[in-house]
């Protein structure tokens, strides 16, 4: 009976109770992005127009195979130019035609940091702890953040909301690229506020605005590359994420 009782103590000291997994997953991808830019407002109502050049420093913190949470600090270039579209140089001014037509352009930089909740539509992963899991797919966010002109153009600040999609592609087992395209629609009408001829391109119509509503927005069209990093032990007894 001692010898029953011992080896089943010895059993039970070699069971993996929480020290040790059977397969590993990973908690945080590190990495970085780049791809163009482009702005949507007073100087520019065309999506892709006057495109600009972005980048970005990339980390994702994993919950499971269809979720994560992605920070970023990236660096846009945005620019536009009323070219020759009316553009009323006082929107104040008691003309009839609302003032004398101008023309207005400007060229600034936006730093851009926030984050972001991201939904996969398969459970994302490949190799040992992700087996029934895709190695690429389509997901889509939204999140928050804070967007940043700096000068030579006059400072301004303001939140932004990213919305967006992407898709993501495992090479190797810890490699992954990604392609995303995203809006951040911005609490500031502020990004092209003037450029060397002091046009004032802040609310040039007189149109009111509060919120979000009648506000600048920037997009980002991303190319990233993350590593895989900090495996985490996975229970044993073959326990698996079940969406």
């Amino acid at each position: 009976m001692k010898k029953v009782l011992v080896t089943l103590f010895c059993l039970w000291l070699g069971l993996p109770w929480g020290g040790k997994a059977q397969d590993d997953i990973y908690r945080m991808e590190l990495g970085g992005g780049v791809g163009g830019c482009f702005y949507l407002g007073d100087a520019n109502s065309k999506p892709f127009a006057h495109l600009g050049a972005m980048g970005s420093v990339v980390a994702r913190y994993i919950f499971n195979p269809r979720m994560a949470i992605k920070g970023n600090l990236a660096l846009g270039h945005i620019s536009g130019e009323t070219g020759k579209d009316f553009f009323p140089e006082n929107a104040g001014s008691g003309d009839a035609d609302g003032g004398r037509p101008g023309v207005a352009h400007f060229k600034r930089n936006v730093i851009d940091f926030g984050a972001q909740f991201e939904f996969n539509f398969w459970g994302y992963g490949i190799g040992r702890g992700y087996e029934g899991y895709s190695r690429i797919t389509p997901y889509m966010l939204i999140g928050a953040g804070l967007t940043l002109a700096p000068k030579p153009v006059q400072a301004d600040a303001g939140f932004n909301i990213p919305v967006g999609v992407g898709v993501k592609f495992k090479v190797r087992p810890r490699l992954n690229i990604g392609f995303e395209w995203s809006m951040r629609f911005t609490t500031t009408d502020r990004l092209d506020v003037s450029n060397m001829d002091g046009v004032i391109l802040h609310d040039p119509y007189g149109v009111k605005s509060g919120g979000f509503k009648n506000k600048d927005c920037y997009s980002f069209t991303m190319l990233s590359v993350t590593y895989d990093l900090f495996p985490k032990c996975v229970n044993c007894n073959n326990i698996k994420y079940v969406f």
